[in-house]
This record gives structure tokens, C-alpha cells and sequence, in this order.
């Protein structure tokens, strides 16, 4: 274009300088909106988690559930004092490959809370209820994630029929007398005597001080530890009961430890493909209980963290990477293991 030109543009030059910002508009709203819907089509089916509640044995308990139901199964096992939500943020890092179910054990999170004079809140009867709930899901064969109390749950699953288990997940969860430290002194003692006075020792255990202290302990940046965690989980503890039942759980966490030989077995005859992810400054599972499944399991994957007892809080993005990757390696696509 000469100086002429743009000094005293034709009417048809005019015409393209004005209606030009209007095409480039139009092209990148086009290019947003097909950016936008390639995002909504790959994203929003699979990893989106619904929210459900069935009847097992006339208890009520609630579920997550997200990705495909043709995928291979990963259920994930919470501990205490908390929920599935503990989840809330792994499993949509899943659910583009695999089918992630995360129930709430009754007395815990969204599920059913029944008199503890009708349902028996042990980790056997949670086995059987969960053992119910998958089955009535439809699901044959999984993968376990255990975590805390997920630990002495998904266990006894895994021994019963290890046939099922297609892998196993263990993070800051204990099969190993190493694991079992100062902080379970009180709790011993009051399994030798199961005498109120040992009881009300350690009703503390559900206070807020004590379930913000799980979440913060041990933790290097407290910052990266969103609030909502013990707050959520102690408005459900305080639930008027809700500590009486906790405090049944603690008195019942005995009859874990005579299985551990059991558990160890079933390790050493059926070496599952095991990933152990373990935040090495929790002192309620301490990090040496991390190690020994390698005695059992040579070929399991260890990993610590620089964090605390809950350790998907902060180093999420971490563990989960690694999970994709073991499950990668050790799930077939296309079906339920």
C-alpha cells in the first residue's frame, strides 16, 4: 500500500479496515468456543463424580462414583476421622481411565449413623458391609486404595478373596507391629481394660484440636492444608453419638493387630502389585511401617513424602501421578482388571 493509499484509502479499503475486527472477533470467539467444547466433551462424562446412597443390610451408605463402567475398578477405603472426601481431589485425577468408587463407612461422612446398640461398629462388620456394597455395584475384580482405617477394611477384604484384588494401593495404612509407636499407648491401654476410665482418656481423640492436629502434624507448609478438612470432619464427629461410636472403633482396633500374621501371608503366597505411599512424619502410622511390605512383597513400590498423616493433601498431584502410573502398568484397560 503507497502513502496515497493511506492518506486517502478507497471506500473498499475503508470497508476491509472496518469489518476485519469484527472477522478476527468471530474467529476467536469460534476458536474459544470449540477450545471450550473439546474441554466440556473430554472432561465433564468421565471424570465428573456423581453421588449416591443405597441400602446395605438396611444402613444407609453413600458412595462417590466417577469414570467409565466398562473401566477397571479402583475402590478407595478412607480412614478416621474422616470421609470419601478425603478424596475429593484424587478422584477426578482417575476417572479418565478408571472406574473410582469411594464409600463412606456407616458412622462416618454422608453415610447412615445407626444406634450403636443395633449395628456393630467394628472393622469386620465395615468388611462385610463394604463387601455388599461392591458386590451389589456389580464389580468382580478392583484395585484397593487403603488409607488408615481403610487398612485393617481393605485387608480383610483382600484375604478373603484374593481373587478380587487386581492391586493394592497402602498409604500411611499398617499391617506391621513397626508402624504401631508412642501415639498408640493410651489406646493400648485402654484395650487391656476396656474400663471407662481408659475410655474417657482418650475422648480427646475426637476433639477439633486432635482432627486438626492429623491434618497439620508433621506438615512442612500448613498452608497447603485447607481448612474445610477437620472442619467438615468435625461437624460430623460431633454429631450427638458420634463419639461414643469412635470411641467403640478405637476399643475395637484390638482385633486388627492378631490378623497382621494373616495379612502378612496373604502378601507373601499372593504378592498383589502393590504401591505403598507413605507421608514419613505421621505419628499415628509412622514411616517404619512403611518398609517392611517390601518384606513380604519384594517387587511393591515405596514411596515417602515430606509430610504428615494425611498426606494426598499436600502432595496430591505427586501421589497421583504415581498411581497412574503403577495402575498403567499392572491394570488392563477396557474391563474391570
Amino acid at each position: 500500500m503507497n502513502i496515497e493509499e493511506r492518506l486517502h484509502p478507497s471506500p473498499q479499503t475503508t470497508l476491509r479496515r472496518r469489518i476485519m475486527p469484527f472477522v478476527l472477533l468471530g474467529l476467536m470467539l469460534l476458536t474459544t468456543e470449540v477450545s471450550v467444547s473439546a474441554q466440556t466433551t473430554e472432561q465433564s462424562t468421565p471424570t465428573r463424580a456423581t453421588y449416591h446412597t443405597v441400602k446395605v443390610d438396611g444402613v444407609d451408605v453413600f458412595y462417590r462414583e466417577a469414570g467409565p463402567k466398562d473401566a477397571p475398578v479402583v475402590v478407595l477405603l478412607h480412614g478416621f476421622p474422616t470421609s470419601s472426601h478425603m478424596f475429593r481431589n484424587l478422584i477426578p485425577q482417575l476417572a479418565d481411565k478408571y472406574r473410582v468408587i469411594a464409600p463412606d463407612y456407616p458412622g462416618f461422612g454422608q453415610s447412615g449413623m445407626p444406634d450403636r446398640l443395633k449395628f456393630a461398629y467394628t472393622f469386620e462388620n465395615y468388611a462385610q458391609v463394604l463387601d455388599k456394597l461392591i458386590h451389589q455395584l456389580g464389580v468382580n475384580r478392583y484395585a484397593l486404595y487403603v488409607m488408615d482405617y481403610g487398612a485393617p477394611v481393605g485387608f480383610r477384604l483382600a484375604a478373603k478373596n484374593p481373587e478380587r484384588l487386581t492391586a493394592l494401593i497402602v498409604q500411611n495404612g499398617n499391617a506391621y507391629d513397626e508402624g504401631l509407636e508412642k501415639f498408640w499407648d493410651p489406646i493400648k491401654a485402654y484395650w487391656g481394660t476396656g474400663e471407662s476410665t481408659e475410655r474417657e482418656a482418650i475422648r480427646w481423640l475426637t476433639s477439633l484440636a486432635a482432627t486438626k492436629w492429623q491434618y497439620t502434624n508433621g506438615v512442612k507448609d500448613a498452608s497447603l492444608v485447607s481448612p474445610d478438612t477437620w472442619t467438615m470432619d468435625q461437624a460430623l464427629l460431633d454429631r450427638p453419638g458420634n463419639a461414643e461410636i469412635q470411641l467403640d472403633l478405637f476399643y475395637d482396633y484390638r482385633t486388627n493387630i492378631p490378623l497382621y500374621p494373616q495379612w502378612q501371608t496373604y502378601f507373601r503366597e499372593h504378592k498383589p502389585a502393590t504401591l505403598v505411599l507413605w507421608g514419613k512424619n505421621d505419628a499415628i502410622f509412622v514411616a517404619a511401617g512403611a518398609a517392611p511390605y517390601r518384606r513380604d512383597i519384594p517387587n511393591a513400590e515405596v514411596h515417602l513424602f515430606d509430610t504428615g498423616h494425611f498426606a494426598l493433601e499436600t502432595h496430591g498431584h505427586e501421589i497421583a501421578k504415581l498411581i497412574r502410573e503403577f495402575l498403567g502398568r499392572n491394570l488392563k484397560p477396557g474391563g474391570q482388571g
